[in-house]
Order: structure tokens, then sequence, then C-alpha cells
């Protein structure tokens, strides 16, 4: 699993960037916005996801965490793959669909290319509890700093390489959250091993 890419930005296309690191080009898939925030020729870190098929591996790279993490989340509703994912993402951040998620608002998400009446509604209903309330970050109950959510990204990437779902890891993240809070420097190992605990006993 490739949690982060840091590099050279080598080149920018109208979707994707292709970054330098170790003499290899790694070309990530952005949004727009994303996109808007890089400058060839200048060193960029992106959070990732990593969508593998049978017959391709397509890396997909995101401003901050909170953008990956939507990206992830959104995907564990009925119908919703990573092109459909990143296509909400550049229509709306992340904020914007956690409002329209919590305020039942299908007509925001139908501006989705992709996105009907039922798709709206069906992506609502499965993500309402999950997606967490306008102002919180990927389901969380506070908005968490940029160190926190370092750390819940690196963990949640660390069980999904190991095999648990995307939601699952949610799962797990937010119960070691409490842990994590009580910690100067948050330990991501300690916190994963943690995290496998509460799985383990699921």
């Amino acid at each position: 699993m490739i949690a982060f890419v840091r590099g050279r930005v080598a080149t920018l296309g109208l979707t994707s960037a292709v970054l330098e690191v170790g003499g290899v080009g790694l070309e990530l898939q952005c949004t727009p916005d994303t996109l808007a925030g890089l400058r060839t020729g200048t060193e960029a870190t992106l959070p990732t996801s990593m969508v593998v098929r049978e017959d391709s591996m397509t890396l997909f790279g995101f401003a901050d965490e909170d953008e990956k993490q939507m990206f992830e989340l959104v995907q564990t509703a009925s119908g919703v793959g990573p092109k459909l994912a990143q296509a909400m993402l550049a229509v709306h951040r992340p904020e914007t669909l956690r409002r329209a998620v919590a305020g039942d608002d299908v007509k925001t998400l139908t501006t989705v290319p992709g996105i009907g009446q039922k798709g709206a509604q069906r992506i609502i209903l499965e993500l309402r509890d999950r997606i967490g309330s306008p102002g919180q970050v990927s389901g969380h109950a506070t908005a968490p700093s940029s160190r926190s959510l370092e750390w819940q990204g690196q963990v949640q990437a660390g069980l999904i390489g190991l095999g648990w779902s995307t939601k699952e890891a949610d799962r797990a993240v937010a119960d070691v959250a409490p842990e994590a809070e009580q910690m100067d420097t948050p330990d991501v190992a300690r916190l994963l091993r943690s995290a496998l605990r509460t799985l383990s006993k699921a």
C-alpha cells in the first residue's frame, strides 16, 4: 500500500500529474483542485490511494488526507467505484459532500456526472451514519489536526493493506482515537497494533 508520494512534479496533465520519485515517474490521477495546487519543477507530497484491478494498477493522488479518506469512504456505497468517487471530489469538496449526505441533499449529489436520483438516495442512505456531520472529518467526532489526520491515514492504510475493508479500517481508527489523544506524538505502530486487536475481537 502506497500511503503517500513525495517527489518533483515532472508533468501536469488535465486529469493527472507525474511525480519523479527516485528516478521513476509515478502517474497520479488527481482532481482539478489538486492539480491546481501543483507546479511543474517543484516538490510535492500527495496522500495516495491505490486501486488494483486484474488488468491495471491506478494510483490516485489527493490534496490532503481529508480528500483521500472521502475518496475511499464513498466507495463503500453500492455502485460507487474509483472513477465515480473521483468525479464526486472533482465537483464537490469533502465538506460539501458531508453537508449533502447529512442534509439529504439529493440535488447537490446529482450534479455529479454519473449520479442520478436513485443513486444519490442510495449514497445518502448508505453513508449517512459514516460520513460524519458538516465540520467533521471523515466521520470522526471532532475535526482533527493535521497531525492526527496523518496518523489516521497511516493506520487506515496499514489496515487496508493487511486486507481489512475501508469500513472496518475506519471503525478501528475511531476505536483507537481516544488512545491517540493521550499521546503527545501519535505512535503509529502502537496504534496500528491496537486497531488490529479491536478488529480481532469484533
